[in-house]
C-alpha cells in the first residue's frame, strides 16, 4: 500500500524525541576553596587576638592575686577576676576598669582582741597600680568581710552565736561554781572599722555582780578591724547563723605591699 510521503525525515522525528529525554548536563562546579580561606582567615582574626587578650588577662590575674597576698598575709593567694574586653587596652592605659577579689583567713595577729576575717570579697572600680608595683590604689570599692563566731569567740573570751533576733548574738558565760549564764546584746558598725556592742540583757540563769562587772567591761570596748585594705569605711554589720557579715566601702582604697604587716601591730 501506498503511503504518502509528508517531506521529513522519520529517522530525524525519532532523535528528537529521545533527546528531549535526555538529563540535563550539570551546571559547572565552583570552588569552594576562596570562601574557605576566607573563613579560616577571618576566624584567626577573631581567635588570636581574643586568644592573646585571655593569656594577657591570666598573668594580670595572678600578678594581682599574688600582690594581694604578700601585702595583707593571706596563707594562699586569693581569687582574682578582671572584667571587661579587651583587658590588652585597659593594661596599656593602666587602669583596670573593674576587679573582683575574694581572699580567705586574713590574719590579724598581734593586734588587741584580734579577730580574723574568714573571707572578704572586694569589687574594685577603677584598680591602678604603681610605678615600683608596692601599692594599687581603686578609684571606688565595695567590700563584705565574713567573721566567724568562732573567732569572734576568741576575740570576747566568750562562747558567741546566733541571738534571738536580727542584729543579735547570744554569749554563755561560766560561772565560777558551775552552771552558766546566758546573755544577748546587738551589734553594729562604729567609727573606725569597729563592730561595737550594746548594752546586754540576761536571758537564761542567774548572773552574779561580778559577771555584770566583766560583761560591762568586754561589752563596752568595740573591737577593731585592723586587717581592711585603707579607704574602706565599715557600714553595717548584720548576724547570720554562722557569723557576723560587715560591709564596707569606700574611694580611694588603697593596698600596700607592707598591709599584712602594718596591720598586724
Amino acid at each position: 500500500m501506498y503511503r504518502p510521503d509528508h517531506g521529513y525525515d522519520h529517522a530525524y522525528e525519532d532523535d528528537a524525541t529521545y533527546a528531549s529525554f535526555d538529563p540535563p548536563l550539570p551546571p559547572p562546579r565552583r570552588s569552594r576553596r576562596p570562601a574557605f580561606v576566607a573563613g579560616a582567615a577571618l576566624a584567626a582574626l577573631i581567635l588570636v587576638p581574643l586568644a592573646v587578650d585571655r593569656v594577657a588577662a591570666a598573668r594580670a590575674q595572678a600578678r594581682t592575686a599574688t600582690a594581694f597576698q604578700q601585702g595583707m598575709g593571706t596563707p594562699e593567694r586569693p581569687d582574682v577576676r578582671i572584667h571587661g574586653f579587651p583587658v590588652l587596652t585597659q593594661l596599656a592605659s593602666g587602669t583596670l576598669r573593674h576587679v573582683d577579689i575574694t581572699a580567705h583567713d586574713l590574719p590579724a595577729a598581734g593586734a588587741d582582741r584580734p579577730l580574723p576575717v574568714s573571707r572578704l570579697d572586694l569589687d574594685l572600680d577603677g584598680l591602678t597600680k604603681s610605678d615600683d608595683d608596692t601599692e594599687a590604689q581603686a578609684r571606688s570599692a565595695e567590700a563584705t568581710a565574713f567573721l566567724s563566731y568562732p573567732d569572734l569567740s576568741a576575740a570576747l573570751g566568750l562562747e558567741v552565736s546566733r541571738g534571738a533576733g536580727p542584729g543579735r548574738i547570744g554569749a554563755k558565760v561560766q560561772l565560777p561554781f558551775g552552771g552558766a549564764a546566758t546573755v544577748t546584746t546587738t551589734v553594729s558598725a562604729a567609727s573606725g572599722n569597729r563592730i561595737a556592742f550594746g548594752r546586754f540583757t540576761v536571758v537564761g540563769g542567774a548572773l552574779p555582780a561580778a559577771g555584770e562587772v566583766l560583761l560591762d567591761k568586754v561589752f563596752t570596748r568595740p573591737i577593731q578591724l585592723r586587717n581592711i585594705p585603707d579607704g574602706l569605711h565599715l557600714r553595717s554589720v548584720t548576724t547570720t547563723a554562722t557569723g557576723l557579715s560587715a560591709r564596707f566601702s569606700g574611694r580611694s582604697v588603697t593596698f600596700h605591699a607592707d598591709d599584712g604587716s602594718r596591720r598586724s601591730t
